[in-house]
């Protein structure tokens, strides 16, 4: 059981609170950033700061899923800032051919979520922040395409290195 601000010890009971407030939260204008790593960060506080004490706060501990570890605390800043600049200008990333953008943007997410830089929330902020650079791009996403076990599905493949079912899913929920 997580710490958190609303002092829940019961774990179904924060599951419920945290999603009543990130759905609220999700409503809201997201903050105004330059589409980097201290916008995710703050992209994420946004998100879960009624929850949290340590929304958008880089975690401290080692966590994985499964039999596979996500990047080590002492190595998440570093891993996050070069994910963003292999990812390059979000401006001049937009601007190019649907599929380059739907490849580079599945890859700068894959990356994102092998470092899982939060105790809590790196999906549904990795989600929220995949709405920022397709807007930024002059795209929607339809969340329709992106049912979760599929999502879950293409994540634990890219944590595999193959981003293919990723960048298919994406190319699926890009909208004009």
């Amino acid at each position: 059981m997580l710490r958190n601000l609303l002092e829940l010890q019961v774990q179904e009971e924060l599951d419920e609170a945290e999603l009543i407030l990130f759905l609220e939260r999700a409503e809201e204008p997201f903050p105004a950033g330059d589409l980097g790593p201290d916008h995710y960060l703050s992209l994420h506080h946004h998100l879960f700061q009624d929850v949290y004490g340590w929304a958008g706060q880089i975690r401290t501990i080692r966590i994985g899923k499964g039999q596979n570890w996500f990047c080590f605390p002492e190595y998440i800043q570093v891993s996050l800032a070069k994910a963003f600049a292999e990812y390059g200008d979000p401006d001049e990333v937009a601007a190019l051919p649907v599929q380059m953008f739907v490849q580079r943007t599945a890859h700068l997410l894959a990356e994102i979520n092998a470092v899982h830089p939060f105790r809590e929330g790196n999906g549904r902020t990795q989600l929220a922040f995949l709405n920022l650079l397709a807007a930024n791009a002059g795209y929607t996403i339809d969340h329709a395409h992106l049912e979760p076990e599929r999502v879950l599905a293409a994540m634990i493949d890219s944590f595999d290195g193959d981003e293919r079912a990723l960048s298919a899913l994406l190319a699926e929920a890009l909208m004009h």
